[in-house]
């Protein structure tokens, strides 16, 4: 038998080579960085992200995820990991929520047409047009973005490049994300609206915090009347 202090440090040893598998290939802790995925996940929201999900296949649409950003889509404070040096070290073995991360909500994959908006304000995919009112924010006229405080919903956008998605926020009034880097308002950028598949960490599938909002996430029905893109 080991001392008990050796036998501690062995037992914290092993825990922490569990927590370091666990965030690398299963479950991973991260919080919600702004107002972009309210009204069903709010900021400084507490979540959970499931990877083997996407060990064979890329994301579904309707799935909520998980991403690295694809270059300057975050800003200020939204870029910005644990500040403290014990969360610092946490957050890196999964036993702390990381920053740094985008989450937004998969609209189209690839060889997706989205459209917006149909007579009823509502964007298709494919031509099949998505009931959302029961997770996304309305904004303006349509459920379109409205990243300069007017409601565009008059675009299209896609094909969806192979390995890319298109994702966007619940909160359709305030979301900077795959539709506000369409450029629809600055015709001449350069932004490229589509997110890289292998950037994305995962699926939520849980609100962990506050735990009297504790839920789990699952797919809107809406997307399984999705045709596949022709």
């Amino acid at each position: 038998h080991l001392p008990v202090w050796q036998e501690t440090i062995l037992l914290l040893g092993i825990a922490l080579v569990l927590a370091v598998v666990i965030k690398a290939l299963f479950v991973q802790a991260f919080y919600i960085p702004s107002e972009s995925m309210e009204p069903g996940l709010i900021k400084n929201d507490r979540i959970l992200v499931e990877k083997p999900s996407y060990w064979f296949d890329g994301p579904e649409r309707g799935d909520v995820v998980v991403f690295k950003d694809p270059g300057d889509w975050l800003q200020g404070e939204e870029s910005a990991g644990p500040s403290g040096p014990v969360a610092k070290v946490l957050s890196k073995v999964g036993l702390y929520p990381s920053g740094g991360h985008l989450v937004k909500r998969v609209i189209g994959v690839e060889g997706d047409v989205i459209t917006c908006c149909d007579t009823k304000g509502r964007i298709s995919v494919n031509g099949q047009a998505l009931n959302e009112k029961d997770y996304a924010r309305r904004g303006g006229g349509c459920y379109g973005p409205m990243p300069r405080g007017k409601a565009h919903c008059d675009w299209t956008v896609g094909p969806v490049p192979d390995g890319k998605i298109f994702v966007m926020g619940d909160n359709r009034n305030n979301s900077a994300d795959s539709s506000f880097h369409a450029c629809l308002d600055t015709p001449d950028c350069q932004d490229s609206p589509y997110v890289d598949a292998d950037d994305v960490v995962g699926r939520v599938f849980l609100l962990l915090w506050p735990s009297d909002r504790f839920e789990f996430l699952h797919r809107p029905a809406t997307f399984a009347d999705v045709p596949d893109a022709k």
